[in-house]
């Protein structure tokens, strides 16, 4: 009789090059998966791949944010407004002509205060009330519409110390009145009735800045019968300077 060799029903079929390479658990769990009706198992590396598309996505997300966060913070800090700039420099009390502005655009700062570039048309014409620097901001302090030297005064300067000024700052164009102040006891005419002291008005013109003694010289300008006479009370040291009763306008 012929012989012929059949495979037993009870081995176990021979294993694939890809099962080698992987471990026996694997590729028993693999099986059991398979051998459930309709169950398909996907491969490790599809497996892996269906994750990527949500962490791509988180990530897009969070680079907008941040894209966004910094654009907001660049608006904010970034926001610029007009105002308006010394062109050139001019002296105080001269009136400024369009020549003398220009229109600069600076990032806001809520400790600046320069005026609107808007305020272009009203600034032109108005006086310098000190000496103004090219390319330093316009304030409203530096112009004013009066004339602070008028024709015919005399500008004297008058060094004082800080005992013999007023607590408040002395601005261009401020009104005061230099009193002398002679020694204690008055002075008396023939009469022997004590005079009053000799007071004369001025006008603010410059103020200069503190010497290394606590001097201050104030340019001030006083009609010309009164220039010699501030001279000499100024060059004798006793004096007081006090605040004249503010007029209306500027």
């Amino acid at each position: 009789m012929e012989n012929r060799a059949f495979p037993s029903p009870l081995a176990s079929p021979p294993q694939s090059v890809g099962d080698a390479a992987r471990p026996s658990g694997q590729i028993g769990a693999d099986r059991a998966a398979l051998d459930r009706p309709g169950a398909v198992v996907p491969p490790r590396a599809l497996r892996a791949r269906r994750r990527r598309p949500a962490v791509l996505a988180l990530s897009v997300a969070l680079i907008a944010a941040g894209g966004l966060g910094g654009a907001a913070l660049y608006t904010a800090t970034g926001e610029r407004v007009s105002v308006l700039a010394v062109a050139r420099d001019v002296p105080a009390g001269q009136q400024l002509t369009a020549a003398d502005l220009t229109i600069a655009r600076i990032a806001s700062d809520p400790a600046l205060h320069p005026l609107d570039a808007g305020d272009l048309d009203r600034a032109i014409g108005r006086r310098a009330t000190n000496d103004l620097k090219r390319g330093s901001l316009l304030t409203k302090d530096d112009v004013t519409n009066q004339l602070i030297v008028k024709p015919g005064q005399q500008i004297v300067g008058v060094a004082a110390k800080h005992t013999q000024l007023p607590a408040t700052a002395l601005k261009p164009g401020r009104q005061v009145l230099v009193v002398a102040t002679p020694d204690t006891g008055g002075q008396q005419n023939g009469a022997g009735a004590t005079t009053r002291p000799q007071t004369l008005s001025a006008t603010v013109v410059t103020v200069g800045g503190v010497d290394t003694d606590g001097t201050v010289v104030v340019d001030m300008a006083v009609d010309a019968s009164s220039g010699p006479r501030l001279a000499e009370i100024v060059a004798g040291g006793k004096f007081m300077v006090i605040l004249a009763p503010e007029r209306s306008g500027g």
